[in-house]
């Protein structure tokens, strides 16, 4: 199928060429996926800024979603694919295949990551549905947190960046800046921004907002793309 991308598609790959560390905050449905795979294209082979990428998603997603997209549209066709899901073996054995885009499910991400460690051989990540690793706490967070100092560009994708409040940007902004924006540790973000909400004694289970953070109803909007470059 030829592409004709919406404007907000062509500017969404550009946004991502342009930038190292990046965000598309965009719903469902508004093609989050060609907009990415149009631009590892572009910076693969028109700009020879990238060699090997990594998709992170979750298993439905990363079984059949990106292998449809790049077969989908006429464009991505010389794009290939590496699935690296099933048993242990069916995944080394994915990783050794040559291909320009591999594909883990987000369970696997500390296996990878153990497998490697200090040999990161991806300098692009993608993280499909940036939202789950919205835990500091989670072990892909930190295993993930452990490899980004070898990753050149990171894009992270979801339409609910916040899903459970505001506290929950601060692992996903982490993994794209390396703290520039947030700062470098979830205690000193909240610390800065927030308030002990609901709590029992020193036990706090909700945080709200400082009151000179807080938007006006009137001013709220949805930011689709995300700089994270200085």
């Amino acid at each position: 199928m030829n592409y004709k991308p919406y404007h907000y598609q062509d500017y969404a790959t550009q946004w991502i060429i342009e930038k190292e560390k990046s965000a598309l905050f965009l719903e469902m449905g508004m093609g989050k996926s060609v907009s990415t795979l149009t631009a590892i294209l572009e910076l693969m082979y028109d700009y020879f800024d990238v060699a090997k990428v990594l998709v992170i998603a979750p298993l439905r997603v990363a079984s059949t979603t990106w292998e449809e997209e790049v077969e989908k549209w006429d464009h991505l066709k010389d794009l290939r694919i590496s699935k690296v899901l099933g048993s242990e073996k069916q995944r080394v054995a994915a990783l050794f295949k040559r291909a320009d885009i591999y594909i883990i499910n987000r369970e696997n991400v500390t296996w990878l990551v153990d497998r490697f460690d200090s040999d990161w051989p991806f300098d692009m990540v993608v993280i499909d549905e940036l939202s789950s690793f919205k835990s500091s706490k989670a072990q892909r967070f930190k295993s993930l947190k452990k490899v980004r100092p070898f990753i050149k560009r990171m894009v992270g994708l979801t339409g609910t960046p916040a899903p459970n409040g505001l506290i929950d940007l601060w692992p996903q902004i982490y993994l794209l800046d390396g703290g520039e924006r947030l700062g470098k540790t979830v205690t000193g973000y909240r610390e800065k921004y927030f308030l002990p909400d609901k709590r029992n004694q020193m036990i706090v289970y909700t945080w709200k907002l400082r009151n000179r953070y807080q938007v006006p109803k009137k001013d709220k909007t949805m930011f689709c793309l995300l700089d994270m470059d200085t």
